[in-house]
């Protein structure tokens, strides 16, 4: 299944609904930002594996991207399906 959100309440809820076993998420969300939105789905059962993304460069976030649960970050520039393998270890 595939979902999408126009901000982080939804994205939560979303999730709640989808039970999906990865979530692509924005970093710059209406309400919370993804980061926050990360840590919040990391409570859920069962706990989805977050990729962050955003239009911005990575270097802007790798103090936080250090601290979160998120499995990694792709830029938007950068967003293939090479790359989210990548991310995920997968083939």
């Amino acid at each position: 299944m595939v979902g999408e959100a126009a901000d982080a309440e939804t994205a939560i809820l979303e999730t709640r609904r989808l039970t999906p076993d990865v979530v692509l998420l924005d970093i710059q969300l209406p309400g919370e930002d993804g980061f926050a939105v990360c840590e919040r789905l990391r409570e859920e059962d069962p706990a989805p594996v977050v990729i962050l993304t955003s239009g911005r460069e990575i270097a802007g976030f790798r103090r936080r991207l250090a601290r979160t649960s998120a499995r990694g970050f792709v830029a938007k520039i950068d967003l293939t399906g090479a790359a989210l393998r990548a991310v995920l270890g997968a083939e």
